[in-house]
């Protein structure tokens, strides 16, 4: 692994201060700088896109809140530790848990208009891991997207109201830290190309996940790693990097339709919560005899019986058949899956859909709680860059548009109530090397796919690390291409290394060479770019509950 501990660059053309920096806009971005909006801090958003191109708004699933009187929090907090396969924090579940509905309220107080029943009352569906219906969608499959509408839409209001200031096609290429280590800015390309500094007494970093290290993927373009990468070379922590998550059911474009740099059709849980079925080539149910919950286990689960049944068969995928929906059915409650199914030779109201599992969600990343805060000084992570404990070994579906809605304002509301004592440091340089070459995107891809995928082998993981330190040697100047392929490397290393050294399958890490789980491995693992190179933590799993989340919980 290199010891990077920032990128080499020229000088920066431009500097700026501000109080806070946000990274990202999805939703743990936006919701952490709508809340220092209100509060009157100077804010800058910077996102390597669009304010709109994010993961978030590309969620089909929908935000898992107790909702209803036939649910309680003890069951969402259940089912969330029953999917995260013992690695879960239990204080950052219940807190996530008792912060949701809150969350959803103040997404409905900004204009966010989620699907509702024949009599007003909001409709509330069912998917893998949950044992009852608490996922609330908006216009069938586009929740993330009506989330992200509602949300950009109120940066608009806040950025002409309170001077906060959104720089787009702007990406983060390092954190700044000053002589003691605290984090005090970002370093960035803007849209012109330029290098600049943004000096900050706290940069909150959402800026999503590592879907982009692997071929098949779920995830958006700007899914490569930027702040996980960049928090590791700034001497952040970094824990549960091994834990990746593989949906169960991603299309599998026909021949003829494939399109170079197309995204990948998630197809939602949501379809199989309505009672689509997963076969296998000769049409067998996958899932019978494999888990109580059948097509609606925990996507770890599911992801494993298809990888396991296509290796027996000899097929390239299986198939999820909901033909039984009909095409009123399909148009009303899944019209974006629909669409994109038919633009890509797919049409699932006549044909089942060919489906194998795609990288989709990082369980791990920058250590944090739930407030955000890191090991760094003046460094927060929110959001699918952030592991908090919520997640644990495999996340529950819906929880993480939830998580980020709430870690957010969580983390806006503690600058807030700090903001006296916020004040930046000075910026001091640190040892540097070069970008990787553009090329090693493909280098890094091809090593993931056959070594650190949905199983893995010490064998293979030990292969991929060796084609990753072959990588390395093709270097090239800094700019986006490098960007992307240094940082999926830094994160593909990570992950690799990680998973090599967790011998036992848990969760979404699974080691076919070590099948079950260990009891020796309840507990988590913790990297930190030392001044010798990475140096490996342990810490024991936390079951203490705070007094207050006591009373709560009871």
């Amino acid at each position: 692994m290199r010891m990077l501990r920032e990128l080499a660059a020229p000088a920066p053309r431009w500097r700026r201060r501000t109080d806070v920096v946000v990274v990202g806009t999805g939703a743990g971005g936006l919701a952490a700088t709508l809340r220092l909006a209100k509060a009157g801090l100077a804010t800058e958003v910077v996102t390597r896109a669009g304010v709109t191109d994010t993961a978030t708004a590309w969620a089909q699933g929908g935000l898992a809140a107790v909702w209803s009187a036939s649910d309680s929090p003890g069951q969402h907090v259940a089912d969330t530790l029953e999917a995260g396969a013992g690695l879960c924090d239990p204080a950052a579940v219940w807190q996530l848990v008792l912060g949701a509905p809150d969350a959803v309220r103040r997404l409905i107080g900004l204009g966010a208009s989620f699907d509702r029943d024949a009599s007003g009352r909001l409709d509330l569906h069912l998917e893998g891991g949950h044992r009852t219906r608490r996922i609330l969608h908006a216009h069938g499959d586009g929740s993330g997207a009506e989330v992200e509408r509602a949300l950009a839409e109120a940066l608009a209001g806040a950025t002409a109201a309170s001077g906060v200031r959104v720089s787009t096609r702007t990406r983060l290429v390092d954190l700044l830290t000053d002589a003691s280590g605290a984090c005090c800015g970002v370093r960035v390309l803007d849209a012109d190309g330029w290098l600049g500094e943004i000096e900050a007494a706290a940069v909150v970093l959402a800026s999503g996940g590592v879907g982009q290290a692997w071929s098949t993927t779920t995830n958006p373009p700007v899914a490569t790693g930027d702040g996980l990468a960049a928090a590791w070379r700034a001497g952040a922590a970094v824990r549960d990097v091994e834990f990746v998550q593989f949906h169960p059911t991603l299309l599998v474009v026909p021949d003829g339709f494939r399109r170079v740099g197309d995204r990948g059709v998630l197809v939602s849980e949501a379809v199989r919560g309505e009672g689509a079925r997963l076969l296998d080539a000769g049409r067998r149910p996958v899932m019978a005899g494999v888990h109580p919950l059948g097509d609606l286990a925990p996507r770890d689960v599911v992801s494993a019986a298809l990888e396991a049944r296509m290796a027996a068969t000899g097929a390239s995928h299986c198939l999820l058949d909901a033909t039984g929906f009909g095409k009123e059915r399909w148009q009303r409650q899944f019209p974006g899956i629909l669409a994109l199914c038919r633009e890509r030779g797919v049409d699932p109201v006549r044909e089942p859909i060919p489906v194998r599992p795609g990288a989709h969600y990082h369980c791990g990343g920058v250590a944090a709680d739930l407030d955000g805060r890191t090991s760094l000084p003046g460094l927060f992570a929110v959001g699918e860059v952030a592991a908090t404990g919520v997640q644990g070994a495999n996340r529950l579906a819906s929880n993480s548009i939830t998580e980020a809605l709430v870690a957010g304002d969580r983390a806006g509301a503690l600058l807030v109530g700090d903001r006296f004592a916020l004040e930046a440091g000075r910026p001091a340089r640190r040892a540097s090397g070069s970008c990787l070459a553009a090329g090693v995107v493909a280098d890094v891809r091809a090593a993931m796919d056959a070594g650190a995928s949905v199983y893995r082998t010490e064998e293979g993981l030990t292969d991929a690390l060796a084609a990753l330190a072959r990588a390395e040697a093709s270097r090239g100047p800094l700019g986006h291409a490098a960007l992307d392929a240094t940082n999926l490397h830094t994160v593909a290393t990570l992950v690799a290394t990680a998973a090599l050294r967790r011998t036992e399958s848990r969760g979404c890490h699974r080691r076919a060479d070590h099948p079950e789980p260990s009891s020796d491995w309840l507990g988590r693992l913790t990297w930190r770019l030392g001044d010798d190179g990475p140096q490996r933590d342990w810490e024991p799993l936390s079951t203490h509950l705070p007094a207050d989340l006591r009373e709560d919980a009871a």
